[in-house]
């Protein structure tokens, strides 16, 4: 599993209807994409739970590289770019899934067929620089075990950046993100899980 997200931070005055539209016309176009666990698009709005920006920052879980690779050099992405600039591009190795009780079978954009079910609407990060002389193995094995478990709980993960010692723990709620959940708030507007079922659950290593 590999885990990748870019931020694109708008202006102030901003209107992220713009934003609302792109994905309701283009969200779909990866419900089916090989080799993609999921993609929550993500969006954070000046003023709105905390957040002093506005940013468009859909996050991913890849299943396989080649499916990551597709992405990031096919059209999709270039026409992002050409609406928006090219975005830097932070990549982490996947290190941990949970699957939260709030996962039903037929989440927004999964290819198992069944009963539709509501998606997350809302997402919360934290990412965390392990101090010199910290074992990583050891940090990743605590934010694994210190993964949410609760009712409204869609999906966590853990991964780690090698090359800044960076620690990212992401979770997707299918309610509001619970008061106490740590980390940058952001609100889900569309998810993308054609390969969910197929990412492993628990440690990756």
């Amino acid at each position: 599993m590999h885990a990748m997200q870019y931020e694109i931070t708008l202006p102030a005055d901003y209107d992220m209807r713009t934003v609302h539209r792109r994905i309701a016309t283009k969200g779909s176009l990866l419900d089916s994409w090989p080799g993609l666990g999921l993609k929550a698009y993500l969006v954070r709005e000046r003023g709105r739970d905390g957040s002093l920006v506005n940013q468009y920052a859909p996050f991913y879980l890849w299943r396989t590289p080649e499916g990551m690779n597709d992405f990031l050099l096919g059209p999709g992405f270039r026409t992002l770019c050409a609406d928006f600039g090219r975005p830097a591009v932070r990549h982490w190795i996947g290190a941990g899934l949970r699957r939260g009780p709030a996962d039903g079978p037929a989440a927004a954009g999964s290819a198992e067929a069944g009963p539709a079910v509501p998606g997350p609407v809302a997402a919360t990060r934290l990412t965390e620089r392990l101090p010199e002389g910290a074992d990583p193995a050891e940090a990743v094995e605590r934010a694994l075990a210190e993964l949410p478990d609760h009712p409204d709980l869609h999906t966590a993960a853990v991964a780690l950046d090698p090359a800044r010692w960076e620690l990212l723990r992401i979770a997707l709620w299918r309610a509001d993100a619970p008061a106490e959940a740590p980390g940058t708030r952001y609100r889900v507007h569309h998810l993308s899980s054609p390969e969910l079922d197929r990412l492993p659950v628990g440690r990756h290593w």
